[in-house]
């Protein structure tokens, strides 16, 4: 006798995203772009009623790639970090067509407050208007310390991420973080050729935007003109500014003899 079919009716596990390491798609890769090119997302934060509460915030990252925002304490999300820092990050590129076939990350953690002068400076190369307001008394730099990630790639496309794949080790890298602003300065006053270069590569755009450089790290570039905004990852981890620097002159004598591209 044949099985009767439930049809519609039939109860089906919800699916369930693979862990980043067994997605068929560089998981990783696509997140680590995500957190570093999208300069604003919604930020949820959990009202005193323990009501979700969704608010636009805009984002910069750290040298690891922890988030980092500037919120006044006057905002309804501030004041509910301040009482419950649980709070969750989205991440969205956008573009043409239906939004949901477009690449969004949510990563969750708590929200805490930061005195660093490096997150200052690297959220003000990011946004630079917000200088005007800054150090107004009532704003403040918060990290976003990331406990785990939820990547959809697109249709088909979702992967969950641990804390130590959505940020970078650090670790022998030091070098790095504290050379970076003489060589983001020296780049931007000396290499806007360069920059240009690396950017067209990256994006597929031409080399003719004024584009400048508002930080580095041992995996990649951040790179602005005007509202856009271009990550450029080296061609292998660097851990030190001499490294650095054969990589960005690597990378530039292969953008201008046009042999491959830089990688995103």
């Amino acid at each position: 006798m044949a099985k009767a079919s439930t049809g519609a009716s039939e109860q089906r596990e919800p699916a369930r995203p693979l862990p980043a390491a067994d997605a068929p798609f560089d998981a990783i890769g696509l997140s680590r772009m995500l957190m570093r090119s999208i300069r604003s997302g919604a930020l949820a934060t959990l009202d005193q009623d323990g009501t979700p509460f969704a608010s636009l915030v805009t984002i910069a990252t750290d040298q690891d790639g922890t988030p980092l925002m500037l919120l006044s304490r006057l905002s309804a999300h501030t004041r509910n970090l301040l009482a419950d820092p649980r709070c969750s990050l989205l991440f969205s590129q956008g573009g043409k067509g239906d939004p949901l076939a477009h690449p969004r990350l949510t990563v969750v953690g708590e929200a805490v407050q930061t005195n660093e002068a490096r997150a200052r400076e690297r959220f003000l190369a990011r946004h630079p208007k917000a200088k005007l307001y800054a150090d107004f008394p009532d704003f403040g730099f918060f990290a976003l310390a990331a406990k785990a990630g939820h990547l959809n790639g697109g249709f088909a496309k979702a992967a969950t991420l641990t804390r130590e794949e959505l940020l970078l080790d650090l670790t022998g890298a030091e070098a790095i973080a504290a050379g970076e602003r003489g060589a983001v300065e020296h780049m931007n006053a000396d290499h806007a050729d360069a920059l240009a270069l690396y950017a067209a590569a990256a994006t597929g755009g031409d080399a003719g935007l004024s584009w400048r450089l508002t930080g580095l790290d041992p995996e990649g570039m951040d790179l602005m003109a005007g509202e856009r905004t271009a990550r450029v990852v080296y061609p292998d981890r660097v851990t030190d500014m001499g490294g650095l620097r054969k990589s960005l002159v690597a990378m530039a004598a292969q953008a201008r003899g046009g042999v491959g591209t830089v990688q995103t």
